[in-house]
């Protein structure tokens, strides 16, 4: 894990005064989310218990315009004096969060950053170059020989972008050939279509980087739907329980996974609480590095009593 603290600029309030922090996330479109829903209200409930100041303005959109909404809302009849979003893309989302920011609001990005540098105070993401570098780089371990992959990307985002370029050059000169690359979407149906026709328009597949668990699950079912054996594993990543669990048990098609912990929202609402009721700095930039899970670590990263 890895930290970078710049100085807070006239982001405390008095305390004595009711501060309002706005929390706009996705909807819990696939595991990761649900995770991450879950974690935003468990947070906020506890925060709001914690400092009686700060009251919390928590929604979850279905679409990037829907979210789009949500902000707007917040500002117009809230009044937030602080604004914690999590994007559901980067593009659209980029000039509304601009406008926040411009408006004096604090700023706190989560996970899928900003097509634009600069726009918020504090930015709270795992480590997604580093996210896709580890997986590369496992590929890599587990074909020496080189090979033909397929890959699974997740929503057009800044953070897939980072996840794929650091796939790509951890993967660079080592014989393994990406036969085709897909949006996923994160999501377990449309990955399943995605594989569905990898599979139709190529007879050998070596193995599959599905960079996330829910699409890995869509994987896995498009390949036992066609009966296909000459695919030697799927890596995904996020550490969703299922996956984890199937590492523990020696699962030859999943052998590994990544951490990226949907617990981050929880990071980057409690470090927007501190902010505001006091003089810490928490500007910059919070990052939570990933690591690979295999059976030899894989139970201290298995929680299932996790909703992910």
């Amino acid at each position: 894990m890895s930290c970078t603290i710049l100085a807070l600029s006239g982001a405390a309030w008095a305390q004595d005064d009711t501060t309002v922090i706005g929390v706009s996330i996705p909807a819990a479109t696939h595991g990761w989310a649900g995770g991450m829903n879950f974690h935003a209200q468990e947070t906020v409930e506890r925060l709001e218990d914690a400092y009686p100041q700060l009251d919390f303005v928590l929604t979850a959109a279905s679409d990037a315009g829907a979210q789009v909404n949500d902000i707007e809302d917040m500002v117009a009849t809230r009044g937030i004096d602080a604004l914690v979003v999590l994007p559901f893309e980067s593009d659209p989302l980029t000039p509304p969060i601009q406008s926040v920011a411009e408006s004096g609001v604090w700023v706190t990005v989560v996970d899928r950053g900003l097509s634009q540098d600069g726009i918020e105070d504090l930015y709270v993401a795992g480590d997604n170059p580093g996210f896709g570098h580890v997986s590369g780089q496992y590929m890599v371990s587990q074909m020496p020989d080189g090979g033909d992959i397929v890959v699974l990307r997740g929503i057009p985002t800044t953070i897939d972008n980072e996840r794929v370029e650091g796939f790509e050059s951890a993967i660079e000169g080592s014989g393994i050939n990406i036969l085709d690359m897909e949006h996923g979407n994160w999501n377990r149906d449309d990955s399943f279509n995605v594989m569905q026709d990898f599979l139709q328009k190529h007879d050998q597949i070596d193995a599959v980087w599905a960079s996330d668990d829910d699409m890995a699950v869509g994987v896995l079912a498009a390949i036992e739907a066609a009966g296909r054996d000459d695919i030697q594993f799927v890596l995904g990543g996020a550490g969703m329980k299922e996956m984890v669990k199937r590492v523990i048990d020696g699962d030859e098609m999943i052998p590994a996974d990544v951490t990226y912990p949907p617990a981050m929202i929880a990071t980057a609402i409690e470090m927007t609480a501190v902010g505001m009721v006091s003089n810490a700095p928490v500007s910059g930039t919070f990052t939570i590095g990933s690591v690979l899970i295999t059976p030899e670590n894989a139970e201290q990263y298995y929680y299932p009593d996790s909703p992910f």
